[in-house]
C-alpha cells in the first residue's frame, strides 16, 4: 500500500493526522478558555464529555491519531538518517533555507510528547480514567475546573506546561504549511499566503493555553 510503502505517502498521513490534531487542539483551546469566565460553565462541558460513550470513541479515535503521527514521524526520521549514512555530520552550518524547527523536529517531537505524556496523568488519568474505572480522585471526576487550579496554581507544572505549549508552537509552525505542501498547495502564491496563515493561526491558538496558565498560575 503506497501509503506505508512510499516515502510520499507517509508524508500524506503524517499531514492528514496532522491536521486532525491541529483541528482538536483548537476545539481544546476553545473549550479551555470556558475557564477563565465560568467555572460552572467549564464543568458542564467536562461532565458533557466525561466517560460517556461518545468521548470514549473520540479519545481513542485521537489516542490512534497521535500515534499513528508520532510513529510515522519517527519513521520517516529514521529512514531520512538512514538515508544520509555516512553523511549525516557532514553539513555543520545551517543552510538558509531551512528553519530551524524543520532541522529539530525530532527534538521538538519529544518534548511534545512527554508533555503530553504529564497532561494525561494531571487530567485524563484523574477525570476520564478515573470516571470509567470509579476510582477515586482528589476532586470529582468532572470538576475540571479544580483540577486546572490545582496544576497551574503549582510553579513548576505551570512552568513546563508553558515550555510546552512553546515546543507545540515551533512544531506546529512548521508542520501546518508543510502539511499543507505535501497535499499540494506548493505553488509559490498559496504557499506563503499558507505559510502566513500558519503563524498566525498556530500563534493565537497557544496564546489561548498560555492565558489559561498564566491566569490560573496567578490566580
Amino acid at each position: 500500500m503506497w501509503l506505508i510503502n512510499s516515502s510520499i505517502g507517509r508524508k500524506v498521513v503524517m499531514s492528514v493526522t496532522g491536521i486532525c490534531l491541529i483541528l482538536f487542539l483548537t476545539f481544546h483551546g476553545c473549550m479551555n478558555v470556558v475557564a477563565l469566565f465560568s467555572s460552572e460553565g467549564y464543568n458542564m462541558i467536562c461532565e458533557f464529555l466525561g466517560a460517556n460513550w461518545y468521548a470514549v470513541v473520540a479519545t481513542l479515535g485521537l489516542a490512534a491519531l497521535a500515534v499513528i503521527h508520532i510513529g510515522y514521524a519517527f519513521w520517516l526520521t529514521m529512514q531520512n538518517r538512514k538515508a544520509r549514512g555516512n553523511n549525516s555530520y557532514a553539513v555543520t552550518e545551517k543552510p538558509k533555507s531551512v528553519e530551524w524547527a524543520s532541522q529539530n523536529m525530532l527534538v521538538l517531537g519529544i518534548i511534545v510528547l512527554v508533555g503530553l505524556l504529564l497532561h494525561l496523568y494531571n487530567f485524563w488519568y484523574n477525570m476520564m480514567f478515573a470516571e470509567l474505572t470509579d476510582a477515586t480522585g482528589v476532586f470529582d471526576s468532572a470538576d475540571g475546573y479544580a483540577y486546572i487550579e490545582q496544576v497551574f496554581g503549582n510553579p513548576i507544572f505551570a512552568a513546563l506546561y508553558i515550555v510546552w505549549i512553546v515546543a507545540i508552537w515551533f512544531h506546529l509552525s512548521h508542520g501546518f504549511w508543510s502539511a499543507l505542501q505535501t497535499l499540494g498547495w506548493n505553488n509559490k502564491v498559496w504557499f506563503n499566503r499558507w505559510k502566513l496563515i500558519g503563524n498566525i493561526y498556530v500563534t493565537c491558538l497557544m496564546l489561548l493555553f498560555v492565558a489559561v496558565i498564566v491566569c490560573f498560575a496567578v490566580k
